[in-house]
């Protein structure tokens, strides 16, 4: 049975081919992605462990994130305090570093290089080891910067800013002098694997003093590398001895795994969102490879029939076709293992223009990766195939005997029944999640989601008649009788038309939900800036980091403008956890109309508003006190004065704008909130203004109109991502309606030898063959896009705090139908000229 079931593979090397291209891109895509998310995963360990030494001098209380995302502090260390850091017995050499938050790098041509993904990191250079004794800085040319006026670029961010060794390179600083230049000496990367997209730029020490700390010869953090034989504990105990009290003493461990916390949530949410995808992919194949495996054996019935007269049991039939579809998973798998190793690239390059830079080196096939990849094929192959072969094994030894193939389908009333069931399981889980179950409230309509797909996939022979019968009408209204013929071969075995529309239907169906999705967003988007944003115009920096204030100087000359709000986020603790907080100048209540919930907005001193979400979550309320954690170990203690309801012009503690310099925190502007004067032509005003900003080409000024459409392209860009994602599951479909046609053709070859002897032209024939897939596909969008918009719509319901509109994306739904045609189109192309050559005599001859 073994050399038989070879045999039988060999002699049909194409429905070989076609049957594995489905599992090839489904293993595909999950080797692809695995590739990918360990590249991910070490390009970023490589990153943090090269660059952490063995212990660090830091603000007290904050992290190395942190320290970023809640503002520069103006505590510093001088340099006697590494003096006494380097006496210590425990410290081997002390290194005074000095970051700077919010500097920008500008190309020749004055447009922003990065910025936009991975962040710009501005420091300077000293060659301090990492913790495994190792640079953390490789350099690729040149040298590294010595003078005031010398930087070293990565070799990224000079080739996109289109500079040269020896060019004077242009930046801009987040606060003091804004535009600044250098020359650029050399070009380098991080030791430990590139930078994963982040933009470099090194100074001399005295360079980076002169930028960020005023000239003063001090340092915002020390790296400290321990003697011969000292644990980073016993540095860390040491050094915390001589610090000051607005510093900690940390070990690189410590660092280490704060930052792989910090990047590991990031990344693992791109990871469980490909695999996400891969799965679909996975899913989709599945559909394709139970179809076909149910079409061969349906083709075979007389063959195992004849194998069964001849004495095999009904078990070796069983294993003779779970066999052939083992050898067929283990080489498509084969194949997909290396196609997916080459698409982890694809990945890598689409992260890459978003700004996530992945080194190509780590892009390796991994013993996980491969091994999870063949268990997925193989697994997912055999139990696609396990009912169709056992199907096989029950064929009668008598039908061997018959001249007609003994399939005879069976009643699709259990079916139906069934699958009515589980629609009903389906919608009870998405109507609970909608009314408030416990745990997240989209995760159960998840739920039901899945399993309304997988039922209609299930009965979309029941469910999906209608359609064919609407599909049949219709052609052979417009197109006669190969119309009509066309209706009838879909309607012929229901089974197998849904089937291998419902891998059709699953990529449609996803990408309809998505559309809703976005649609609502954006129209949300569109009724919350009309809504809350009631500024003329709003001035933000397009890579989401604060400016310095002398924008806002500008813009308070400029003629036609009546008021000027300005506005700082910062980050701050609360009982050891992350809060943001606003600090608003006096014109902020001018601008903006807060829902005052209880007490006021006008703040005096020390005191603050919240919102009242907060107010419930932290059990505050008026008269209260907040005592706030600033990096450096400065507080503020705040007498909440004010609840109003949330709002997204603001954070949900507000404080007054001087209370942030009295944190210890420079003032930068994060926003500027702009009316302008009663008759004052708004377009000039705005022309007026962005010449004011011009010099900073971070900052841009928005209208309302504007402000939306930036935050539409923010979403749109992830939506582009994810159709793309989701166009392989309707490739994948398209290679499945190919594959089922492509082999009803070859069951069908005494009718379409009859057909063309009674006089069908060749044509009219592929013609047929077209409506005939055209009416699959058409059944697999119709079954998709109405499945798409009630998971759609019933999300957004569970989502109505962020989504507080609903959108229908009508048109794009059109585009989607047709789409499907054209899939149907195109699919058929193959089968058809296959169809239209076939020797009549030689046809009408076939057993």
């Amino acid at each position: 049975m073994f050399r038989l079931t070879l045999r039988n593979l060999l002699a049909r090397k194409l429905r070989l081919v076609m049957s594995g291209l489905s599992i090839v891109l489904g293993v595909a895509f999950l080797s692809g992605v695995l590739v990918f998310s360990n590249g991910l995963s070490s390009t970023f360990d490589g990153i943090i462990y090269g660059s952490t030494p063995d212990g660090v001098v830091r603000t007290k209380d904050f992290s190395e994130f942190d320290a970023g995302y809640s503002g520069t502090p103006k505590n510093v260390v001088t340099p006697e305090t590494i003096e006494k850091l380097e006496a210590l017995p425990e410290v081997d050499r002390a290194d005074g570093d000095i970051a700077g938050f919010g500097m920008s790098l500008l190309a020749s041509d004055g447009t922003l290089v990065g910025g936009t993904g991975a962040p710009t990191l501005a420091f300077n250079y000293h060659d301090g080891p990492n913790m495994d004794g190792g640079s953390i800085l490789k350099l690729d040319s040149g040298h590294w910067p010595e003078a005031t006026d010398e930087i070293v670029l990565d070799t990224a961010a000079a080739e996109n800013g289109d500079y040269q060794l020896g060019d004077e390179v242009q930046l801009l600083a987040p606060y003091g002098e804004i535009e600044q230049t250098a020359t650029l000496v050399g070009t380098a990367e991080f030791n430990g694997g590139g930078t994963a997209g982040a933009t470099l730029l090194i100074f001399s020490t005295e360079g980076a003093q002169r930028l960020f700390l005023n000239g003063h010869d001090v340092y915002n953090r020390v790296s400290l590398t321990a003697a011969e034989g000292v644990t980073q504990e016993e540095l860390a105990d040491a050094a915390q001895e001589v610090i000051p009290d607005d510093f900690e003493a940390a070990t690189g461990d410590k660092v280490a795994d704060e930052s792989q916390a910090a990047i590991g949530e990031f990344l693992g949410i791109i990871s469980i969102f490909l695999l996400i995808f891969a799965g679909i992919a996975v899913l989709v194949s599945a559909f394709i490879i139970l179809n076909t495996f149910t079409i061969l054996v349906a083709q075979r019935s007389r063959e195992l029939a004849l194998l069964r007269a001849l004495g095999a049991a009904r078990e070796q039939v069983t294993r003779s076709v779970m066999l052939e579809a083992l050898v067929l998973s283990f080489v498509a798998s084969t194949i997909g293992i290396g196609v997916g190793w080459l698409l982890s690239r694809g990945l890598a390059a689409l992260f890459r223009a978003i700004g996530l830079d992945i080194a190509s080196n780590a892009l390796d096939l991994t013993a996980t990766a491969v091994g999870i990849s063949y268990a997925v094929g193989v697994v997912v192959t055999i139990v696609a195939a396990y009912f169709p072969s056992r199907r096989a094994g029950r064929v009668a030894p008598v039908a061997a005997m018959r001249a007609e193939s003994p399939h005879a389908p069976a009643p699709l009333g259990r079916r139906a029944a069934v699958g009515g069931v589980l629609l009903v399981v389906g919608a009870a889980l998405a109507i609970w999640g909608v009314v408030g179950a416990p745990g997240p409230d989209a995760l159960w309509v998840g739920i039901g989601a899945v399993i309304w797909i997988l039922t209609v996939a299930v009965i979309s022979p029941v469910i999906g008649k209608p359609v064919l019968v609407g599909c049949r009408a219709l052609f052979g209204r417009l197109f006669g009788a190969p119309g009509r013929l066309a209706g009838e071969n879909a309607l012929r075995d229901p089974r197998r038309t849904g089937a291998t529309a419902s891998a059709l239907m699953i990529g449609l169906a996803l990408v309809s939900t998505i559309g809703v999705l976005a649609a609502s967003m954006n129209k949300s988007i569109d009724d919350l800036v009309d809504e809350e944003f009631t500024a003329d115009f709003l001035v933000q920096s397009t890579n989401f980091v604060p400016f310095s204030t002398t924008v806002g100087d500008a813009l308070e000359d400029v003629d036609g403008v009546s008021v000027v709000s300005r506005q700082q986020w910062v980050g701050a603790k609360l009982d050891g956890d992350n809060e943001t907080v606003a600090g608003n100048d006096d014109a902020f209540t001018d601008v903006y109309d807060l829902d005052v919930k209880e007490g006021r907005t006008d703040l005096h001193g020390s005191e603050a508003f919240v919102f009242d979400d907060f107010a419930d979550d932290h059990d505050v309320s008026l008269g209260d006190e907040l005592e706030l954690s600033f990096p450096g170990g400065s507080k503020l203690q705040l007498e909440v004065v004010g609840i109003v309801g949330s709002s997204e012009v603001t954070a949900p503690i507000n404080v007054r704008l001087d209370q942030i310099e009295k944190a210890g925190l420079t003032r930068q502007d994060t926003s500027v909130s702009i009316l302008i004067e009663d008759g004052a032509d708004a377009e000039a005003v705005q022309d007026d203004l962005d010449d004011a900003a011009s010099d900073v080409p971070i900052v841009a000024v928005y209208d309302k109109e504007e402000f939306s459409d930036a935050i539409r392209d923010q979403v749109n860009q992830l939506l582009y991502i994810i159709y793309g994602l989701l166009a392989l599951a309707i490739v994948i479909a398209v290679f499945g309606i190919v594959n089922t046609l492509g082999l009803s053709v070859i069951e069908r070859t005494r009718e379409v030898g009859l057909l063309r002897a009674i006089g069908m032209s060749r044509s009219r024939l592929r013609r047929m063959i077209t409506l005939e897939s055209v009416a699959i596909a058409v059944l697999g969008a119709v079954l998709g896009l109405g499945l798409g918009l009630t998971i759609g719509v019933t999300l957004r319901e569970t989502l109505k705090e962020d989504l507080s509109s609903l959108a229908l994306p009508l048109s794009q739904l059109v585009v989607f139908l047709a789409i499907a045609v054209v899939v149907g189109v195109l699919a058929a192309v193959i089968p058809s000229i296959r169809a239209a050559r076939m020797n009549v005599l030689e046809a009408i001859a076939e057993e």
